[in-house]
């Protein structure tokens, strides 16, 4: 019997229930030596009882083969992808009778030791706990239209009274969220921070088994420990001021987990050069599995266990794919500028730095982060003319100097033809491949004008 094939086609079959790193995690280390043939008989019966999904014989080195395949633009960083800390994960979608989506993972590089600094990504997940937690306070009266107003009471804490992007001037929980899926707000990201506060942040998310991530500080701002630890005081008021929830000003005693995440050679404080690795063990933390976990929960809820999953309305749902999806230039309010925020801002994989207006028929249901030198992108991309659809989340170090906070960070010339090449490589790989049946994407056609 091949064991390494019987492996390979049970994480064919699992999916990302099963990440190929912890099939050995949750099954051969965990097997008694006298309940071997049982589980074999098991693995042959699920894999039968799957037979109508469709199991890849590509080999373990899938999406390495195909970068292969066009040396001029991933021989680089193929050669080097351990300094790139380069890390892929391509999901194959295709659909059962009923349009039921089956899912087939590759993974390339891909090491949750391998830390990255996860930038703007981890908007994604305090987004959608903030749309959970205004669901919870449905009962005082609490929407994410209502007026939600911050005060300061600890030290670099600031207030917000007024929100100059919406119609009436009032900062509400959706515009946050709005700004924050459309052109990465920082400053949104704060405010649904601090409406969480930093311990249930992290206590929702490891409940929901994402238990890697972590989610420790306020972005663009210099804080302290102590101080990111202190989460502001919000209150709610209808449109007619009256009082809805009032929430005091939080504070997580809880010890961080330990970790020894550190970076580069060198990097720049006060001006001063510092050389040794800086480290990034009290930063936010967010490994690329959980991401791409975090993705599919969204787009495909019904896809992940129940535990995973974000308890969201159906309307919450749509809302996020559609702001997730949307060009700046195709929003109204908030309104922005288009020269400083293109169709193709924050939109890294597929369409790298392009500017200009991008077709309409093809869409990238994205959240990307970039800082330190890193780049990261998770996407679900959808041509609904050509009837493509596919999950690629990826990330690279950029940094060849290996000096951090030095403002020579090689983005333009590595980080973004890399993910722009990937996605279309990816893209044309699937233009070709052979499709039982042909997805029903109607559920990702979004008016973009309502």
């Amino acid at each position: 019997m091949d064991i390494s094939l019987l492996k390979s086609r049970l994480q064919a079959v699992i999916g990302e229930s099963a990440p190929a790193q912890g099939l050995n995690r949750y099954f051969w280390n965990r097997m008694a030596p006298r309940s071997w043939n049982l589980f074999v008989s098991c693995c042959f019966l699920l894999l039968a009882c799957h037979s109508s999904s469709k199991i890849q014989k590509q080999p373990s080195d899938f999406v390495e083969q195909l970068m292969a395949d066009h040396p001029e633009q991933f021989k680089g960083v193929l050669e080097k992808r351990d300094s790139f800390r380069v890390q892929i994960i391509y999901t194959q979608v295709d659909r059962k009778k009923n349009n039921k989506p089956v899912f087939t993972d590759y993974y390339f590089n891909v090491d949750q030791r391998n830390y990255y600094y996860p930038a703007s990504t981890v908007k994604l997940p305090t987004a959608l706990l903030a749309l959970e937690r205004i669901n919870k306070l449905h009962r005082e009266g609490v929407t994410g239209e209502s007026s939600m107003i911050t005060e300061a009471a600890f030290s670099k804490q600031t207030p917000v009274y007024n929100d100059p992007t919406t119609l009436d001037g009032r900062p509400t929980l959706d515009q946050y969220i709005r700004k924050i899926l459309l052109v990465s707000d920082n400053d949104a990201f704060n405010r649904l921070y601090e409406f969480l506060g930093q311990e249930y942040i992290n206590k929702e998310l490891h409940h929901k088994r994402y238990d890697s991530t972590a989610v420790l500080h306020r972005l663009s701002i210099a804080m302290t420990e102590e101080e990111n630890r202190h989460t502001n005081p919000i209150r709610f008021f209808d449109t007619g001021a009256k009082l809805l929830y009032s929430q005091p000003m939080k504070y997580n005693s809880a010890p961080y987990p330990a970790r020894k995440d550190s970076i580069a050679r060198g990097y720049y404080a006060g001006g001063k050069l510092n050389n040794n690795a800086m480290n990034f063990s009290t930063k936010n933390r967010l490994p690329l599995q959980e991401l791409h976990k975090m993705m599919r929960a969204v787009l495909f809820p019904g896809s992940v266990p129940k535990k995973q999953r974000f308890k969201l309305t159906d309307d919450q749902y749509q809302f996020v794919r559609k702001y997730l999806s949307l060009y700046p230039s195709e929003s109204g309010i908030p309104s922005y500028d288009t020269t400083t925020y293109w169709d193709a801002y924050g939109k890294f994989l597929y369409w790298g730095g392009e500017k200009g207006a991008l077709p309409k028929s093809i869409r990238s249901f994205s959240k990307e982060g970039d800082a330190y030198g890193f780049l990261i992108d998770a996407a679900y991309i959808v041509d609904f003319d050509k009837h493509v659809e596919f999950m690629i989340s990826a990330v690279i170090y950029c940094n060849t100097d290996g000096i951090l906070n030095d403002d020579k960070y090689d983005y333009d010339s590595i980080g973004l033809p890399f993910l722009k090449n990937l996605g279309r490589v990816i893209y044309e790989y699937e233009l070709k491949r052979p499709r039982t049946r042909k997805p029903d994407l109607s559920t990702f056609r979004i008016d973009y004008q309502n």
